[in-house]
């Protein structure tokens, strides 16, 4: 079995994690699947910032753990949730990094959401 590349974050892969002090409200089949002051927002090189939710602000009974799984050199195995009350538009639409790399340890018990995979992200 081969060992899967960790990178470190630096001047060519800069990654930042800040909280957020907005209120973010995610939704999915007219439900509130989410809503949070906590959420931290992290910069990673030169995608679209993310809102890391914290569990706990989650109604993680709405969403269903799947088999599918990626890897990132620089945040580690990254396991995905579909959330049902969105069909198939919301399957894998949450990730979560449950043993990330020590660069971004604290997105340890926090998920995202992809933004085309339910039907609003706001931010107040």
């Amino acid at each position: 079995m081969s060992s899967r590349e960790h990178r470190i974050p630096g001047a060519d892969h800069p990654i930042t994690i800040e909280r957020n002090a907005k209120r973010i409200v995610i939704r999915v089949a007219g439900t509130v699947i989410a809503d949070t002051k906590n959420a931290l927002t992290l910069r990673e090189a030169n995608y679209p910032p993310v809102q890391y939710i914290p569990r706990s602000d989650v109604m993680m009974s709405m969403l269903e753990r799947t088999e599918h799984a990626t890897y990132c050199p620089y945040k580690g195995e990254c396991s995905y949730y579909s959330i049902p009350a969105g069909g198939e538009r919301s399957v894998n639409a949450v990730w979560t990094y449950e043993k990330p790399y020590d660069a971004v340890a604290e997105i340890a018990g926090y998920v995202a959401f992809y933004p085309n995979r339910v039907d609003a992200i706001s931010e107040s």
